[in-house]
């Protein structure tokens, strides 16, 4: 179910570092792991297994970059092997599950799969981190729902007309057609809407960009997801008749809408979620306003996605039906699927 040769968000370093000297657990495609720093300062995350007893490491805490079991005292070491316990004989204990880490954007990215084929040249790239053109703020909900859920939700923005009908929802989303294609193993989906009235969220956007909010604009959305589970969307207004996306900076409103999908169980995900924006990069107090905005919105996500797991979880028999609409996250299954039949050798699907 899980594509695991591959990296993941485990989760933001500001998150591990708030723990100070206790580990941070956290279950990545079913698998329970521990992150800690070790004697360098580097990140590192080992099964979440004591070899002694089975307690959880994550109860424990880092002592000069060793993982102490909160249980009984045995130290672990960054590569999964047992280093030391008071009083006990045990550096012949076999060595637990020590998983690939690495650190970029501010957050820990973790590789579940075979360790030898971990590869920092997979890594994803993104133009709006680390820049200072742009600015960043997000959040993280721990949605319990099946990872796909969240995919087909982000690749099909026509809900935003119900499910945010105060904030970002407008009927020209209904109204106006999408547009699907695959590039490799990418999906685009976007939708073009030129000449309406941006919905309260886009014109308080305007608003901070000097913009007039009541002048008529072309708005976008543009869906990419990439395997495993990012999905990047171009997100924003400009000016009515100023060029819509290509318009100059001074004429739009624009940001990306950045979501990392990590799985956790079958019917659960960490969802890293995030906006860049291209507008007064500077300005602290409106990145703190969109963040509180954006969380807000994708709460709603969350509540829907979890009652929608639910009434899928009891009736597990029946089988749901597909629309136009829903082409982004049915090319983005496939491509999930295929990539899993690879890894397994099961051959590969259409």
């Amino acid at each position: 179910m899980f594509i695991q040769n591959t990296w993941y968000v485990a989760c933001a370093l500001s998150e591990l570092q708030a723990l100070g000297e206790r580990p941070l657990g956290r279950t990545i495609c079913n698998q329970k792991m521990a992150f800690f720093k070790g004697p360098d300062g580097q990140v590192a995350a080992v099964e979440d297994f004591c070899p002694h007893r089975g307690a959880p490491l994550s109860l424990g805490k880092v002592c000069q970059g060793r993982l102490q079991c909160g249980y009984h005292g045995l130290e672990m070491g960054v590569d999964g092997k047992t280093v030391h316990m008071p009083g006990q004989r045990v550096r012949g204990f076999p060595a637990i599950k020590a998983y690939a880490v690495t650190l970029r954007y501010g957050f820990v990215w973790v590789w579940p799969g075979d360790q030898a084929k971990a590869d920092v040249a997979q890594m994803p790239v993104f133009a709006f981190f680390d820049n200072p053109a742009w600015a960043y703020g997000g959040g993280l909900y721990h949605v319990k729902a099946d990872y796909r859920l969240m995919i087909d939700n982000l690749m099909d923005l026509t809900h935003e007309t119900y499910v945010h009908a105060g904030s970002i929802g407008q009927p020209e989303i209904d109204e106006t057609p999408c547009e699907t294609r695959v590039e490799g193993d990418q999906v685009i989906l976007q939708r073009h809407m030129p000449g309406i009235q941006a919905p309260p969220f886009w014109q308080m956007a305007m608003s901070a960009n000097g913009l007039d909010p009541q002048a008529k604009v072309d708005r976008w959305q543009i869906c990419r997801f990439t395997p495993p589970t990012h999905i990047m969307i171009d997100v924003g207004v400009a000016l009515a008749g100023k060029g819509g996306f290509d318009a100059a900076p001074e004429h739009k409103a624009y940001s990306v809408v950045v979501d990392f999908i990590t799985p956790e169980t079958e019917t659960s995900h960490w969802y890293h979620w995030g906006m860049a924006r291209q507008f007064k990069p500077h300005d602290a107090e409106l990145t703190d306003k969109i963040r509180a905005g954006q969380g807000g919105i994708f709460n709603e996500d969350m509540q829907l996605l979890q009652l929608q797991q639910a009434n899928i979880s009891q009736w597990p028999e029946r089988k749901l039906l597909m629309l136009n609409i829903d082409s982004g996250g049915v090319q983005s299954r496939r491509i999930i699927d295929r990539l899993l039949a690879e890894e397994n050798n099961t051959g590969v699907t259409a």
